[in-house]
């Protein structure tokens, strides 16, 4: 390579076998990592387009058990209409077996501590990935560049006399390896931390939902009613 091919894809087709494995390797996971970015924000937004939909239907004053068999035909629901759902469904199980109030409610406090769980755990999905991403790559890109960097000094042994013009093109494609690693490394960093912010919110909102939704269950279940009585507030 002469001195005036110093383009990145020039430094790549000059790298050792090895260091082209890594940089390979670093653009696929770079790839991946941002199509977790994009599939998540698009899902968080949904996510929370969903909830609010539905904590806005929800404090209008519907009857919940009207509330509760929309909810239940819904083909695509959000994470807290599906929280709704556990927790009504089971309240209404042991209200109609006639269980005392405080079985009612502990059965029905159960079932969405279980449901809220499950969400978070969908809509966690695919974030440690970029977690691991963020982690790792420097450290591969680290190898790679460590490694070109031998490979062009065990290069130099026989050559009489050492110049920059002659270390230069081995060192740039070696170091290009630590540059991919940080392209795929940075932009994860950022994802992750925007994205566990924005899923603590969300956890936050269904918790509060589910006290609150606690809280009203608690009137109910202090108001012993026959079976297929509907549910009030």
């Amino acid at each position: 390579m002469n001195s005036q091919d110093f383009s990145i894809i020039t430094l790549v087709l000059h790298a050792s076998i090895v260091v082209q494995l890594v940089m390979a390797g670093l653009l696929l996971t770079s790839l991946a990592s941002w199509t977790v970015i994009f599939g998540k924000l698009i899902g968080l937004r949904a996510v929370r387009s969903g909830n609010e939909e539905f904590e806005r239907e929800f404090w209008a004053g519907k009857n919940l058990s009207d509330l509760y068999n929309s909810v239940a035909n819904k083909v695509n629901s959000a994470p807290m209409e599906r929280l709704f759902a556990s927790g009504m469904r089971e309240f209404l199980k042991l209200r109609e077996r006639r269980l005392d109030g405080q079985a009612q409610l502990d059965g029905a406090r159960r079932a969405m501590r279980a449901s809220l769980q499950r969400e978070l755990d969908v809509i966690e999905g695919n974030v440690g990935f970029l977690a691991s991403v963020a982690s790792v790559s420097p450290y591969v890109g680290l190898f790679g560049t460590v490694w070109g960097i031998m490979h062009a000094f065990v290069g130099l042994a026989n050559v009489q006399q050492v110049t920059l013009a002659t270390v230069a093109p081995g060192i740039a494609e070696a170091l290009v390896a630590t540059a991919i690693g940080l392209f795929a490394a940075i932009p994860a960093v950022i994802a992750y931390n925007r994205f566990a912010r924005d899923i603590d919110r969300i956890a936050i909102q269904l918790e509060s939902f589910s006290d609150e939704f606690s809280n009203i269950l608690q009137r109910n279940a202090m108001a012993p009613a026959a079976p297929g009585t509907p549910a009030a507030r």
